[in-house]
């Protein structure tokens, strides 16, 4: 009973602040705008961390947002090689045709886009300023 009236109260206080609750992870969309490594700090100071996305489900329920958005994806260590900012590489993806395609060299950090297509990231400059969304898993 103790663990579960925490967890209540945990959830009461996340939704009070603005956080959305969808399979196992509380979720935090900005209404501001910052680069990919403020919107980060952003989350790390939430308790959280940008957005994974591992599987179709939390696609979809990315899909519904309507704006570009950073998620916790990027290739900055090593062009090409995507990896999570947990540090797991990418193993399913959903970018939008043509994409990533490092644009001038400069696209080293991922976005869910606002295409109503099933595929729709998209690789852009660390460095523009775009909204967020964090994730806190709150279940393994």
């Amino acid at each position: 009973n103790v663990t579960l009236s925490f967890s209540f109260s945990l959830s009461d206080q996340h939704f009070k602040e603005g956080w959305v609750y969808f399979r196992s992870s509380f979720y935090h969309i900005s209404f501001s705008k910052k680069t990919w490594r403020e919107s980060r700090n952003d989350c790390l100071s939430r308790g959280a961390d940008l957005m994974i996305i591992d599987s179709q489900e939390e696609q979809d329920f990315s899909r519904r947002f309507t704006r570009k958005t950073w998620i916790g994806l990027t290739d900055r260590a090593r062009e090409g090689t995507w990896r999570w900012v947990d540090g797991t590489l990418l193993n399913i993806s959903y970018w939008s045709n043509g994409q990533p395609n490092n644009w001038w060299g400069k696209e080293d950090c991922a976005e869910v886009g606002t295409s109503d297509a099933e595929n729709n990231w998209n690789d852009g400059r660390c460095d523009r300023q775009k909204y967020w969304v964090c994730e806190k898993k709150v279940a393994p």
